[in-house]
This record gives C-alpha cells, structure tokens and sequence, in this order.
C-alpha cells in the first residue's frame, strides 16, 4: 500500500473550532467507503494518526482524522459528535459514499467508537455500518455515551449488537492489556455478535504504526519492523471493515 497524502487539512467541523484532515484513496471517479477515525487520550492529536490514515486511503477508502479534546467539560463528547456530524454531511463532497461508514478509533477513540455501536443513546440512535477497535480499553466509560461498553453488552436483557465489531491489540501492550479487546469479543460471540479479533505482535502505540516520545510526551512515526507489520495489519482490518479495495482485499488476511 503506498503512501497518501491529505487531500484537505485542517478543515473546522464543529462549533467547538476542532479541525480535521482528509486522506482519499482510489480513483478520482471512484466512490468510496468512509471511515471516521479518532485518536486517544492526548488532546488534538490527529497527526498521530497519519500513518494509518494514509494507509487505509492507499486501500481504498476515503479516511477522516478529527482533532478532539478527552480532557473537555464533557469528556469530549460534543467534539466526537460533531466529527460524525461533519462526515455524514460532507462525505459525498470528497468522493464518499456516506451510506457505508465505518466508525474506527485508538485507545480512548477505540473505547468511544465502539461505544456508539454498542448503545442506542451514543449519537441519537445513529449507527455505523461497522466499528473498528484498536487497543481499547472497554471496562470503564465511553466518552461518547457516558456508558460502559462491556455494562451495556452484559446488562439483562441486552439485545445481540446489529453492528458488526471489528477489534485488534498488541499482545505487547503495556498500556492497554489484551485481555481487554479479548473480553470484550466473548461478550459480543455470546450474544451473537460479529465479531473479529486479531492480535499483533506490538504495543499500544505500534499498532498504529508509532512509538511514544518521552521527551515530546506524545506519540510520533515509528519505523520500527514491529510496528511497521502491525500497523499494515491494522490498516487491512480497517479497509476489511469498509469493503474497501473488495478485490485486494479479499486476497489479504489480517
């Protein structure tokens, strides 16, 4: 897969001021699938995600990174909401076909993401055509429901989740144990769910094709041969999600 660059940077998409960027795969005349995909914990860090955003638009798919801000009066929520808002509305602007979304975050974006898929209050009933979880966490509250993911499958009664789940973790995180993503497809495989989980031989920051700088306190770039596989790796999961590529796609495994 090669490299794509933003097609837009920096665009505002909410109230709040917070922007985003566009990465676009495919041919010009192409449609494509949308994928919406929120960074972690640290506030407005999209470029984090600009490896793998550029690698899911190199498979085929039209890929928006939003700034958000988890340590905001309401956890970010309103920021996360507006990001939803802001593609649905302008995906078909940039070549994307709104009726097919996927929902994909990191780490605290992970945990929110799967959220949204898991209960109706999260965005007003509003739901993706699939969810992608990388490195989350799903034991404490999401911050787009107030809501914890594994309370709201494990509550009586809970209904078999309609949207199909999508997880993957580094067996090597030190951040975020594996046994997280692990319990949450049980969870989801005794409802009935769709579920897939894949494992990757990295950490937290490495299956996003990065490393932590301490001295920065933020992630950046890793050229690292683990983190380089698992970030390919989590890159083909989020293109599978979206039927994206559906030709290439169905000649590569996870």
């Amino acid at each position: 897969m090669g490299a794509e660059l933003p097609v837009a940077e920096g665009l505002v998409y909410g109230a709040g001021g917070q922007t985003l960027d566009v990465y676009r795969g495919g041919g010009l005349q192409e449609t494509l699938p949308v994928v919406l995909l929120w960074h972690g914990r640290g506030a407005d860090e999209r470029d984090v995600l600009a490896p793998l955003a550029s690698a899911v638009a190199a498979a085929g798919a039209l890929v928006l990174v939003p700034d958000w801000r988890p340590d905001a009066p309401d956890a970010g929520r309103s920021h996360l909401a507006e990001s939803v808002a802001f593609a649905r509305r302008n995906a078909a602007r940039f070549g994307g076909d709104p009726e097919r979304f996927v929902l994909a975050g990191w780490s605290l974006g992970a945990k929110a993401a799967i959220g949204v898929a898991l209960n109706p209050d999260g965005l007003d009933g509003w739901r993706p055509t699939a969810v992608v979880g990388i490195a989350g966490g799903y034991g404490t509250a999401a911050p787009t429901t107030g809501a914890v993911p594994l309370d709201d499958l494990l509550g009586a009664g809970a209904p078999p989740p309609s949207t199909p789940v999508w997880l993957l973790h580094g067996t090597a995180d030190t951040v975020v144990d594996v046994r997280q993503s692990r319990a949450l497809r049980a969870a989801l495989e005794r409802l009935g769910g769709r579920v897939t989980l894949v494992e990757a031989d990295s950490d937290h920051a490495g299956v996003i094709m990065a490393e932590y700088d301490l001295a920065a306190a933020r992630c950046r770039p890793s050229t690292a041969a683990h983190a380089l596989r698992a970030g390919a790796r989590a890159a083909r999961l989020v293109a599978r999600a979206a039927g994206a590529g559906a030709q290439r796609a169905d000649s590569m495994t996870a």
